[in-house]
């Protein structure tokens, strides 16, 4: 009970991608780069070989070349992600424990924990658990079972695992994920309504 109470009150689990990082905005670039271009309303759909009219196969592959290269240590952050994480961290004195679908490819990952810490500072997170590309999470999840620490995600099956695993799941609103509703998953717009929430439930 204790070690719950402990992780609750200290650790805030988070996704990369969507999340904390703008994946989507860079991935587009590059494949502009490539000659891809997306279809319209690409926005509200999740699978990326939809957004670009192209076979899961080819996406499939698409994305893992880009995880695998020296762009993904430069993503930028999204929206406000860097000045609210750095004030859960340095005013409340919150850690946090990335849970990311990259690759596994080992020189990937340390390109992730580079540009997280690049951007977010060199304490913010404690611990990085890299996963391959488009790797489901509950494994990775249930080492926090029933601690009740938030959960940050962009993607709702990921957001629902969380629920499975006693967590409190917080969902990053996107294109693709606006129509997802549910009564235990908080869904916000940005950093500053994450903020907020994790500020008012440590007052209560």
């Amino acid at each position: 009970m204790k070690r719950k109470k402990e992780l609750k009150d200290k650790i805030i689990l988070v996704d990369a991608d969507g999340v904390l990082l703008d994946w989507e905005w860079a991935f587009n670039v590059w494949m502009g780069e490539q000659g891809f271009q997306r279809v319209k309303g690409y926005q509200f759909v999740y699978e990326m070989g939809e957004r670009y009219g192209i076979s899961k196969e080819q996406v499939k592959k698409l994305i893992k070349i880009f995880n695998n290269s020296a762009h993904i240590g430069f993503l930028p952050a999204l929206r406000d992600a860097m000045f609210y994480v750095k004030r859960l961290h340095e005013e409340h004195g919150y850690v946090f424990h990335c849970i990311t679908s990259l690759s596994e490819d080992d020189n990937a990952g340390k390109l992730r924990k580079m540009n997280l810490r690049k951007l977010f500072g060199k304490t913010a997170f404690e611990k990085f658990i890299i996963l391959g590309t488009g790797d489901d999470k509950d494994e990775a999840l249930a080492e926090y079972k029933d601690t009740e620490c938030w959960w940050i995600e962009d993607k709702p099956d990921n957001a629902l695992a969380g629920l499975r695993a006693g967590l409190n799941p917080i969902l990053m609103e996107h294109g693709h994920n606006m129509s997802f509703k549910h009564d235990e998953i908080s869904k916000v717009k940005n950093w500053k309504e994450i903020y907020d929430l994790v500020t008012s439930s440590t007052s209560i």
